[in-house]
Formats: C-alpha cells, structure tokens, sequence
C-alpha cells in the first residue's frame, strides 16, 4: 500500500461468479500470500519529535534515522528492550509497550573528518577529528493496535482496522530497505548498485529497484512485489555532471547561471576532507579571484583576532599542498549558510549517489529510458522470486514475534483465454 492510501470502510465486494467462456489456463501473479498465526500481540503507536539542541527541525530523514538507531542502543532499558519500527517521520512502532518514565531524550551522534596534514613534506598525510551533534528526541503514547481484530477485518468489514496493521508492516519494509543503504521512493527501494545503474544522458541514470507493499484482500493479505524504475543524479566529479547536463564537451562552454540552478541543494564530498556537504550556490568569482576571510592564526600568524583576505586558489594550495589545476578560472561551489559562505573549489568535489533526479526528462532521455527498461515476463519473475528468497522479509525479528510467515512462490491464480471476437460484415 503506497504511503498516504486510504482504504475505504465499505466492505470488499464478493465476486457474483466466475468465468465459464474460454478456455482455462493457470497464471501467476506478483503476490506472495501472508500468513499471521499470532494474533495476541499488540502493536503500540508513538509520536516522535527529533530536534537540534538549538530547537531547530531535523530535516533529513537520513539523520532522523540514525539519531532513532543510536538512541535505541543508548536507552535500550528506558525502551524495555523492544525493537521498534521508524517511519523516518513523526511515528515509530514496537510490539510491546515501551517504558516511557522519560519522555525526551539527548543523543549525541559522531562523525570523523579527515583533515590532510599542513606538513609539505607529507601531503598525503590526513589527521582524522570527530565532530560532534546533539539532538533532542521526544516520544509520546499515541494508539494501540492489537492484531486479534486483523482476521475478522480481512473478512470484508472494518477495513479501517487493516489500513493500520498494514501501515505498521509497510513502515518495516522501508526501514529493513533504510537499513541496507537504499534509496526510498515511497514503497519502493534501489540499491546503490552499479550494477542497475542506467545512464541515460543529461546527467541523469535510470536506477531499477523494488516496490513491496502488503495488501489485505479476501484470502488474507498478501505481500506484492514489482520492479521500479526511478531517476538519480549521475554520481561522479561535479564537473562531469555539469558537462553531461549542458550536452558540452569543454568547461569554458558551460552556463554557469544553468549550473547555479542544477546544484542547488545536490549533496557533495569534498575529497580533501571526506567531508559531505549540500550545495548552497555558487561564489561571483572564479576560484583565482574569490576571497574570504581567515583568522590570522588560522594562516600561521600569533596575532589573535585579527583576519586576513586570501583567496580560495591560494589558501587550498598554502594550508592544503593543492595545487588547482582546471577549476582555478571557476566558481567555487557555496557549501556554507546563507550568512556564512563556505567555498569549494569544483575540481575538489564529487556527486554523492542516490540523489533523486527532479527535472524534466526529455524527450532523448524518455526515449532512452523506455528502451533500456524493457524487460521480458521470464527476467521479471526472476527478479521477483529472487527479491523474495535474498531479502528475508519473514525473518525480521518483529515479523518473528508476531508469527508472521510469507510464501516464496507467487500466487497461482485461474483465468481463461477467451476467444478473438467475431467480425460480422454486413452488406446493404
């Protein structure tokens, strides 16, 4: 069930029969039956609010999900051990009720930063810091969601019941996705594979993935599975990207007003320092000709307070031995805030992968995205079975609690072959 889809409380309607024209023939669909033998347990709703300790919002959902994975191993008592299933949003589940004596939290995560050594006799050198940032977390009770009314639901009346139950089971397919590294596009998930990388021009590649979801119909529910197919940023030197999305072959001829716009909030790594950042704009000058400010003792001066004008070509090649070699007559990439740039210079920096691809395609791009797609019934049901058996959907350890088991094979349905229409020619 897609994220936002509201079942309707009207029961499922009863077939009125079945087909007798035709011939019959035994089809397989992309559905794989669900079995839920465990309807004792309990699912318990909370509210969750993840914030900067200055107050801000947690824009990420990536952080937002790693804030929730160190909190539950940091305050594993105060959470009664349970593991619990995060939506990257607002909401987190658990089987069993959490031992809230507390409801706000402080979870510090780390990251290390490599820094490359000032020594010009060992450039190669890097030191590594940890930076550190705090997040305030608050949880509060919300609702509960007990799985004994999920039978009597799935019969066809109270639909309202299952949209729950499945939210919950939904939620768990894009955390175990968020787990692996993957890309998340409502229910569907891409791995950061090359291998399903498909470039299709202008700075974009097609990336083929999986959409799952569990769906609640009159035999009980059932888990589907299907390929997807959706856009990312070509991953790669910011300058390749650039070239590839203005169709040029040189630097000089790139438009560097388009160039402002495609960056803008695209996340990069700045080589010299392992570090990401998301792209703010672009400085006025080139690189050669763009200053800031450096605290004298930042250059090596013992005069505190006072700040020195430099320019980036020049502090990257005195403070880091490099020395700028196409990116010099360049903007330099903004990575700072908006009161407080920060300059990169473009040659030092890299694409991040998995990066949604939010223009318009064109017409090329369309075409070649269709052409490359294709896939025969053979390869997709391969592609199916195969997802089924390698992600191990039944043996999450909430799925276990909760005795729920899925079936590896897909669903076998009936259905008939009806006969070409009649062609009646009538002549007056």
């Amino acid at each position: 069930m897609e994220e936002g889809t509201e079942i309707s409380n009207r029961p499922l309607s009863s077939r009125p029969g079945f087909g007798t024209s035709g011939n019959r023939v035994s089809l397989v669909s992309n559905h794989f039956k669900v079995s839920l033998r465990n309807t004792g347990k309990t699912f318990y709703q909370y509210q969750v609010s993840i914030t900067y300790d200055d107050n801000r919002s947690v824009e990420s959902e990536l952080v937002r999900r790693k804030v929730i994975d160190k909190l539950c191993q940091i305050y594993s008592t105060e959470l009664s051990g349970e593991v619990v299933i995060y939506d990257g949003g607002k909401s987190l589940y658990s089987v069993g009720p959490l031992r809230l004596n507390n409801s706000g939290f402080t979870v510090v995560l780390e990251r290390s930063i490599a820094r490359r050594s000032m020594s010009s006799s060992d450039s190669k050198r890097s030191k590594f810091s940890l930076q550190s940032t705090t997040f305030m977390v608050s949880i509060s009770y919300a609702a509960k969601i007990p799985l004994q009314c999920i039978n009597v639901s799935l019969q066809g009346s109270e639909l309202n019941k299952v949209q729950d139950f499945t939210r919950v089971l939904n939620t768990l397919l894009r955390q175990q996705a968020a787990k692996r590294g993957c890309l998340l596009v409502r229910q569907s998930c891409f791995d950061n594979d090359s291998k399903q990388f498909t470039d299709i021009g202008g700075g974009a590649t097609a990336i083929k993935g999986l959409h799952s979801s569990f769906y609640p119909t009159l035999d009980g529910l059932t888990l589907n599975i299907d390929v997807s197919t959706t856009m990312i940023v070509t991953p790669g030197p910011v300058i390749d990207f650039l070239l590839a999305s203005q169709n040029v072959k040189e630097a000089h001829f790139i438009d560097w007003v388009k160039a402002k716009k495609i960056l803008k909030n695209l996340r990069i790594k700045a080589e010299h320092t392992n570090m990401e950042f998301k792209v703010l704009g672009l400085s006025d000058k080139p690189c050669y000709q763009q200053t800031f400010s450096l605290k004298a003792k930042s250059a090596g001066i013992a005069v505190d307070g006072e700040e020195l004008e430099i320019t980036v070509y020049d502090y990257f090649a005195k403070h880091h031995n490099i020395e700028l070699r196409s990116s010099a007559p360049m903007p330099c990439l903004d990575v700072g805030k908006p009161k407080k740039s920060v300059y990169l210079p473009i040659e030092l920096c890299s694409v991040l992968p998995a990066q949604r691809y939010k223009r318009p395609l064109s017409t090329l791009q369309r075409q070649a995205l269709v052409e490359k797609s294709r896939q025969r019934p053979p390869e997709r049901v391969q592609i199916i079975t195969d997802a089924v058996r390698n992600c191990c959907y039944d043996e999450d350890p909430i799925l276990v609690a909760c005795d729920v088991s899925i079936e590896k094979h897909l669903a076998q349905v009936d259905g008939r072959v009806l006969n070409a229409p009649k062609v009646l020619t009538i002549f007056s």
